[in-house]
């Protein structure tokens, strides 16, 4: 057997690695657009990213979305079992029209994945967005023995011939106007995370109500072939709303304001009960191919999993069905000590010193690349807390145009969660930087930092209030 089939699967390429967190933290090339703009077709910037932050919040804008999220469409009459079975979310209500979070945990309660479910009519369901996730529920659909049929539609660079839908999201204070002028029929009202069929220039096409922002955003979705026409419709009719393009820098930035914490590290590489699923992933899956970085390090890749709780998603968690994970969080429920997410708001001196060390005599610290400072898949900043006590881990950092701050979304413990509380950001890699192409030499810096809330931005608190 020579090398090249050793590292068919995940578990051949880890048994091959003598520590498989270093060759995350040191070997890989992100799978991820975000992380790798050539990627995608889409620009980084229309225009210029800090106006495109701007219109959500002030007027609209559309993003493209239709390249860089992985799909599965499943069809048959366990679909409905499956998801619910794998899902930590309540399926109670859940009906065709629907869409909601959809969560999936490994045995221990850890985090494997998340994407976005649409319900279709009976029988019939489209996964949108979240890799892991997706993976997870393919592999138990061919290895549970149930009566369910799928397809997938990969990212545009995995796939260049997957062209099954267009994919626009459009959101700000005047995302409503435009959609109610494009679309030609009366829609009803759409409630939030429910969607419903719409014409536009002729075309059927699916909305959700659905939005990063705080406003009546929208995700419109239909067959690739009318992307153009449909495009080019919602810009004519958003010409008098001062309607942006979004780029793909834009895109991802939104995270910052919005809490939304992606793509952490599946928690799929060291229990017991998932050697069979490692050996079932290639070698050029998504899981085989994180990307780890930031100023935290673990031999242990255990210390890089995180609970639903440590997302702040305790109230999406339903006990009222049996699901993969359950009495393992249903022990987490109860512990008072457990770990919640927050925004940190960095210190704007600090901010100015990491910039100033780019022209200066002393050392250059790690560079802010703005509007996305997160240079790798799995970013995991040390968060420490006056005291210099490890207290938690920021991952996704960024800046905000419409808040005028560099944020930065952490999971750190509870008891340093309260909004004020004063925290550290151990900034950069050790040792001047990992051998990742992206890092270049530097010398880590402790930047200060106050807590916030999660989401950051006001408009997205109000948003998530009223749709619960």
């Amino acid at each position: 057997m020579n090398s090249t089939e050793r590292l068919m699967t995940l578990q051949n390429l880890m048994d091959s690695k003598e520590n498989i967190a270093d060759y995350f933290y040191h070997e890989t090339l992100a799978p991820h657009v975000k992380d790798r703009g050539g990627l995608t077709p889409v620009p980084t910037e229309f225009t210029n990213w800090f106006e495109e932050q701007r219109a959500w919040r002030e007027s609209a804008i559309l993003f493209d979305q239709s390249h860089h999220m992985p799909e599965l469409f499943l069809k048959g009459p366990d679909a409905f079992s499956l998801l619910n079975y794998i899902g930590i979310n309540s399926f109670e209500n859940f009906r065709p029209g629907k869409a909601k979070q959809f969560v999936g945990c490994n045995h221990q309660g850890q985090i494997i994945g998340e994407c976005v479910v649409y319900y279709h009519e009976d029988e019939s369901f489209e996964l949108i967005s979240g890799m892991h996730l997706l993976n997870w529920v393919q592999y138990n659909i061919e290895t549970g023995g149930y009566d369910v049929t799928f397809e997938r539609d990969q990212p545009t660079y995995m796939n260049p011939n997957g062209r099954r839908k267009f994919r626009f999201g459009m959101d700000g204070p005047n995302a409503e106007k435009i959609f109610r002028e494009v679309i030609e029929e009366d829609v009803p009202e759409i409630p939030f995370f429910n969607f419903a069929r719409a014409k536009i220039a002729g075309i059927d096409v699916h909305a959700l109500r659905h939005g990063m922002a705080g406003h009546k955003g929208v995700e419109l979705s239909g067959p690739y072939e009318h992307m153009e026409t449909v495009r080019a419709a919602i810009l004519k009719a958003g010409e008098k709303y001062a309607l942006r393009r979004g780029g793909t820098a834009t895109y991802f930035s939104a995270i910052a304001e919005s809490g939304w914490m992606p793509y952490p590290l599946p928690a799929i590489y060291t229990s017991e009960e998932l050697s069979r699923y490692r050996e079932w992933l290639p070698a050029s899956s998504w899981e085989a191919n994180s990307q780890l970085g930031g100023s935290f390090y673990s031999d242990n890749l255990e210390d890089y999993y995180v609970t639903p709780y440590d997302m702040g998603y305790d109230r999406i968690i339903k006990f009222d069905h049996d699901f993969i994970g359950r009495a393992a969080l249903e022990r987490l429920s109860g512990n008072p000590s457990r770990r919640t997410n927050v925004t940190l708001v960095w210190n704007k001196d600090d901010v100015a010193t990491i910039f100033a060390s780019l022209v200066g005599t002393g050392p250059v610290f790690k560079h802010l690349k703005l509007p996305m400072a997160s240079y790798s898949f799995q970013q995991n900043d040390e968060v420490r807390n006056l005291k210099g006590e490890l207290v938690g881990l920021s991952n996704f950092c960024g800046y905000s145009a419409n808040e005028k701050e560099v944020l930065s979304l952490a999971i750190i413990d509870i008891e340093h969660a309260p909004p004020g509380t004063e925290v550290s950001v151990l900034w950069g890699e050790s040792n001047g930087g990992s051998r990742k192409p992206q890092v270049e030499p530097h010398t880590q810096m402790h930047v200060r930092a106050i807590v916030a809330p999660a989401p950051y931005a006001k408009s997205v608190q109000a948003m998530k209030r009223s749709s619960l």
